[in-house]
């Protein structure tokens, strides 16, 4: 369906087709981000996603949206969670078997939230292999929980982006809002003390076995340093 881009400047255009024509030159990566809430991915993927030609996969918005647009795989997951159930890795694998095959993954992609399980990341390399394709690199954002604590419950979100702020470390320039769209920003339900302890537990348990399971491929970062500091810590990572 053609896009109506009279509106668009032409400098922007070109910047763009600038930066679609550098992309052509960029390596393929395959890229997994490990981290407990409130670590920083939801900081660094967006920047991470543009440097490198990425498409950015977070599977749980991958899931809302197969369920809004009732594509089968939605379908089979509306199904699974009217009743209770979980979502089988297989529907997940799934979804993300179609998304890498969109243009905007040609180089690559950011895998955001999956694999949680050793199991689900075995399942996730069987079917990049049918592809020819594998996992190039782990980033595991490593915090101290006392210090996610701090960071957890002043997070603010972007929702449409993904983009997220802090209202003491990272605050938007104008309160409440995000600074390039200007709308408002929201504050997740599970950002308070006691749910992040049950879920700091719950990420230690269930996402050590997957770092072990990647050991050869992850790279550890020291994500408690600035955002400047870690950024240079991936780029380090992916060169």
């Amino acid at each position: 369906m053609p896009v109506d881009l009279s509106d668009v400047p032409v400098d922007e255009l070109l910047k763009e087709v600038s930066r679609r024509l550098e992309c052509t030159k960029k390596p393929e990566k395959r890229l997994v981000l490990i981290g407990p809430p409130g670590c920083g991915k939801g900081t660094q993927a967006p920047r991470i996603k543009y440097e490198n030609c990425l498409c950015h996969l977070a599977t749980g918005d991958m899931l809302r949206a197969a369920v809004a647009a009732q594509t089968p795989l939605g379908l089979e997951a509306k199904k699974a969670m009217e009743s209770g159930a979980l979502v089988s890795d297989e529907i997940v694998i799934g979804l993300i078997e179609e998304a890498i095959k969109a243009p905007d993954c040609s180089r690559g992609f950011i895998l955001d939230g999956f694999p949680r399980t050793v199991v689900q990341a075995q399942k996730l390399d069987e079917m990049l292999s049918k592809q020819g394709q594998s996992i190039d690199k782990v980033l595991n954002f490593v915090v101290p929980d006392s210090v996610l604590v701090d960071r957890v419950t002043g997070r603010l979100v972007h929702p449409a982006s993904g983009r997220s702020y802090h209202e003491k470390f990272a605050p938007p320039k104008k309160p409440g809002v995000d600074d390039f769209t200007g709308e408002p920003l929201i504050r997740r339900k599970d950002d308070n003390a006691d749910t992040l302890k049950n879920r700091l537990a719950a990420f230690h348990a269930q996402t050590t076995p997957v770092i072990q399971y990647y050991a050869a491929k992850v790279a550890t970062l020291k994500a408690d340093k600035p955002q400047a500091e870690v950024a240079k810590q991936i780029n380090s990572a992916l060169a």
